[in-house]
C-alpha cells in the first residue's frame, strides 16, 4: 500500500481496540500465516539505533503448563506467598489459549537511552495487540509479580541483563468486550506553551 493513504478503517480499528479478560477468550488462538503476520508486525517499530531491544517467547499450552509450575515454585521459593496460593498461581500461563512473552532486552551501554529502548518495546508489544485486533483475534498484556522474578526470567532462559516485558495473552473473543473509561483529550492534552 503506498505511504500517506487515508485510510479510515486503520482509525475505526485503533479506536474500537481493547484488552479482553483471558476468561473471555477461547480457541482458535493465531496460528500459522496469522501468528506471523502478528510477530512481524511487533519488528515494525520506532527503533532509534536499531538496537531492536526485544524478543519474543510462543508457548504452546505444553509449555504455558511448564511455565505455570515455574511460577508457582519460584513464588514458594522466594517466600512471596503459600504453597496454597503457589498453587492456584500455577494455572497463571495457561489462562489463555496461546502465551507469548515478551522479553526486554536492551543494550544497557548503548548511546541510545535505556528509556528510549524501552519505548521501542512497548511499540512492538502494542503493534502485535493491534495486529492480532485487525485479524479478528483479542489479546491481553499482563505484568504482575511473574514478570519480576529473576527465577521465573531464568526458567523462560532469559539472560541477567533481559526481563519480561509481559505476559501477552491471544484468542478469540467468547463476547463482546465491555467499554472502561477512557481519559479525554482535554484532560491529558496542552496545545501550545501556555503562560511561563
Amino acid at each position: 500500500m503506498p505511504l500517506n493513504q487515508p485510510n479510515p478503517e486503520t482509525i475505526d480499528l485503533l479506536l474500537g481496540r481493547r484488552s479482553v479478560k483471558t476468561r473471555d477468550m477461547t480457541e482458535p488462538a493465531p496460528t500459522g500465516d496469522d501468528l506471523e503476520t502478528i510477530l512481524t508486525a511487533a519488528m515494525r517499530v520506532p527503533d532509534h539505533g536499531k538496537i531492536t531491544p526485544w524478543r519474543y517467547i510462543v508457548l504452546d499450552k505444553q509449555d504455558q503448563e511448564v511455565l505455570g509450575e515455574s511460577i508457582s515454585e519460584a513464588l514458594v521459593a522466594e517466600g512471596e506467598t503459600s504453597e496454597k496460593v503457589a498453587d492456584k498461581m500455577a494455572g497463571f500461563a495457561t489462562q489463555g489459549p496461546l502465551l507469548i512473552v515478551a522479553v526486554f532486552s536492551p543494550e544497557r551501554d548503548h548511546k541510545i537511552p535505556l528509556l528510549e529502548q524501552q519505548f521501542s518495546c512497548g511499540a512492538s508489544c502494542m503493534n502485535m495487540l493491534v495486529s492480532a485486533h485487525a485479524l479478528g483475534y483479542v489479546g491481553l498484556w499482563l505484568t504482575g509479580w511473574a514478570s519480576r522474578s529473576r527465577a521465573v526470567a531464568r526458567d523462560l532462559g532469559l539472560t541477567d541483563n533481559e526481563e519480561v516485558a509481559g505476559f501477552m495473552f491471544y484468542g478469540t473473543a467468547t463476547r463482546e468486550p465491555s467499554e472502561r473509561p477512557r481519559p479525554s483529550i482535554a484532560d491529558k492534552v496542552t496545545f501550545g506553551l501556555g503562560e511561563a
